[in-house]
Order: structure tokens, then sequence, then C-alpha cells
């Protein structure tokens, strides 16, 4: 499994316990769970590339 992969993964279990615990409709539930599962992938691509910059 590669680091991309398991990151996803992680991010897959987090937005799931997030969207569950954060908000009370399924409907808001499974948008918010989206929303956090996009902003950790985003996240992690974005500190990669900032830890990529500063190396070189």
């Amino acid at each position: 499994m590669s680091q991309f992969s398991a990151l996803a993964v992680y991010a897959l279990f987090a937005s799931v316990v997030f969207g569950i615990t954060q908000r009370s409709e399924p409907k808001m539930m499974i948008r918010f769970g989206a929303y956090c599962f996009g902003l950790f992938l985003l996240a992690a691509i974005a500190v990669s590339w900032g830890m990529y910059f500063l190396k070189h």
C-alpha cells in the first residue's frame, strides 16, 4: 500500500466518523463527510508539495 492510499483510507474512516458525530440528519452527514474527505486530501497534497519545495 502506498502512502497516498494509506492516507486516503485514513481520510475515509476519519470523515465517516466526523460526518456521523458532527451532523444529525443523514443527508448532512454524507455531505459533511464528503467535505471532510476532500479537505483531508487537499491538505495532504498541499503539505506534501510544501515539503517538496522546502527540500529543493
